[in-house]
């Protein structure tokens, strides 16, 4: 299975550790130059960028159309792909876990980070990996993997409403979504919540634009968001016998990962 990284090229110290990363785990992967708010194709201003819950950030139009290229890419392979942004921590193992992920069928997109808030996840495992079907996911869009039926499916949804990255893939409700467990990924800016020496120090490039105010943008933005609000009720209501809502641990292996790259670096 193929990594796609996104990197701005202006990140050079991200990407340099992402290709150390990944080398040591053995992963093939390729880069994928991000979209920035300089290059976003429709612009700011275009209605697919005016139809999430709240006003976007440039910063996150950008974010998002950089997942829509590697969403191009896995169809274009035809095979299913690894998305990862720049920042993300994987476990030693994920080289073994992707070769059993990648065989599977009925399946459109598995999440394999963890990002310090629950998820709503089936009581039971997939009888053929470690990963639960997801009912409900909106955190953390750096490390995940899409099946080419997956890809299609966010890149309709991307085309007729844009959002957050993260708030998007939960938003394609049509897709079949699981969650590794444990996780096979964390953020950087997660190692502190989980007790792990970070490797490398970054600042987050979205929050350089500030975020629009929750009740900002109008009546249109805020009917949208109580809608999304009263269907993610109804889900969980609909999931209350065969679903939890649980903390997904990360795996032991992102540690060593974490320490086997800053053994190296120095």
């Amino acid at each position: 299975m193929r990594a796609y990284v996104i990197n701005l090229a202006s990140a050079r110290d991200r990407m340099a550790f992402m290709a150390r990363q990944l080398d040591l785990l053995g992963l093939d992967w390729e880069r994928v130059e991000a979209v920035t708010p300089q290059t976003l194709d429709p612009g700011p201003e275009a209605p697919v960028w005016q139809r999430w819950q709240r006003p976007l950030r440039v910063t996150e139009m950008a974010l998002c159309a950089s997942h829509m290229a590697c969403w191009r890419r896995i169809l274009a392979d035809d095979r299913p792909g690894l998305v990862l942004e720049d920042d993300a921590l994987l476990s030693v193992d994920i080289s073994q876990s992707l070769k059993h992920i990648s065989v599977l069928r009925g399946i459109d997109h598995v999440s394999i980070e963890t990002r310090s808030r629950k998820k709503l996840v089936s009581r039971s495992a997939h009888p053929d990996a470690p990963i639960r079907r997801l009912w409900q996911d909106r955190t953390g869009s750096a490390a995940y993997v899409a099946f080419p039926e997956g890809a299609a499916r966010m890149l309709a949804r991307a085309e007729r409403a844009a959002a957050p990255s993260d708030a998007l893939i939960s938003a394609t409700r049509d897709q079949r979504s699981y969650q590794s467990d444990p996780a096979l990924a964390i953020q950087l800016d997660q190692c502190a919540a989980y007790g792990i020496a970070p490797p490398m120090e970054t600042v987050s490039l979205i929050d350089a634009v500030a975020k629009p105010r929750a009740d900002g943008g109008g009546a249109a933005f805020r009917m949208r968001r109580i809608g999304a609000q009263v269907g993610m009720g109804v889900r969980r209501l609909a999931h209350l016998v065969d679903a939890e809502r649980v903390h997904i641990e990360p795996s032991p292996g992102i540690a060593e990962t974490a320490a086997a790259l800053r053994s190296s670096r120095g």
